[in-house]
């Protein structure tokens, strides 16, 4: 008779007993320590791989301090900026490798109290902060047991490190490209003044049209983040500043609306105008007629940096930095600004 009863897992202390070695130094084998001996831990892993030893996660979170968790705390209620951060840090931690609890505050500082203590009842490694906007944001505090990263909104204490997009060298890198695409003429409408974003991108561009000896014409027109926006905008420039030929737009839905109001009024994009967007909103951007070139803040890659100071922080290996720190963006050129060859 053929015995189907389900195989016995085995045990750490299954794999000490193969290696011949004490259970402490299997333990110390399997969690990569230093003070184990190189032929002492290959005959561990040999061991264990002989057996099929799976370790229990539990079990090694005990062993070595850590539980394999790490907490994503957001305010970002659309996802719009959250999700591509969420990605970018789950690429860094691998895939089953290191598990991410979720957790949207909505904005309200009592309810983001309770997760964080949810989150570190829950014994996680450390706490990546999501804003929802590149403003600063009050901190959670000097004395938390794990390591902290702000990202994209930074925290308010200098002392605590912050990861966002450099919007300053966003809005020059625009002025540069529309330069280098033959445009002096160039109008700006951005979004909500009360927001870091719009002015930091509206400071980068002046900086950068101050560089080739130009200004905007007009007075740059800055009120909300809509497709709305773009299209009044847009109407009353052109309407006053005819001879405009390109237009840098604070968000990819003001592009979008600039966009509409080129077609209406008979104005070729790109060849009478150029217009570029902000924020790399492929849903926006590729979705456009022509499509829209744009920056990228690169916000994956900002939630693999994220993910990567956690790492830093648990491993102990360099000294933590602290402070803002501003991430490189990128352009993505697209139909807007250049001609079809």
């Amino acid at each position: 008779m053929i015995d189907e009863s389900p195989k016995r897992a085995a045990t750490l202390n299954d794999v000490a007993e193969r290696a011949r070695v004490s259970l402490a130094t299997a333990s110390k084998a399997l969690n990569g320590r230093a003070d184990v001996a190189e032929r002492t831990r290959e005959r561990v892993l040999a061991a264990a791989a002989a057996l099929e030893f799976t370790p229990n996660a539990v079990a090694r979170g005990l062993t070595s301090g850590r539980t394999g968790t790490v907490g994503l705390l957001t305010s970002d209620l659309e996802g719009r900026f959250m999700i591509p951060i969420l990605m970018g840090a789950e690429d860094a931690f691998g895939a089953g490798k290191i598990d991410v609890f979720l957790c949207d505050a909505r904005g309200d500082a009592v309810r983001e109290q309770h997760h964080l203590r949810a989150l570190l009842s829950r014994r996680v490694d450390g706490i990546i902060v999501v804003g929802d906007n590149t403003d600063p944001r009050p901190s959670l505090g000097r004395n938390l047991p794990v390591p902290v990263v702000y990202a994209y909104a930074p925290s308010d204490d200098p002392k605590d490190l912050s990861l966002t997009p450099d919007n300053v060298t966003g809005g020059q890198e625009a002025i540069e490209h529309l330069v280098a695409c033959g445009r002096s003429r160039i109008a700006h409408i951005g979004g909500d003044p009360a927001y870091a974003a719009a002015r930091d991108r509206l400071k980068g561009a002046q900086q950068a049209l101050a560089a080739a000896g130009l200004s905007f014409v007009g007075t740059p027109m800055l009120s909300e983040w809509s497709e709305r926006w773009g299209r009044a905008a847009t109407a009353m420039l052109l309407d006053r500043h005819p001879e405009i030929d390109a237009i840098f737009c604070g968000s990819d839905q003001i592009a979008r609306g600039a966009l509409d109001v080129a077609r209406d009024l008979g104005r070729d994009v790109p060849a009478d105008i150029a217009v570029m967007g902000y924020d790399n909103w492929t849903l926006l951007a590729e979705a456009s007629r022509p499509e829209l070139t744009s920056v990228d803040a690169n916000l994956q890659e900002l939630g693999r940096a994220a993910a990567q100071r956690i790492f830093d922080a648990l491993d102990g290996t360099q000294q933590q930095p602290r402070g803002v720190h501003h991430l490189p963006v990128r352009t993505v050129i697209r139909g807007s600004t250049v001609p079809r060859r």
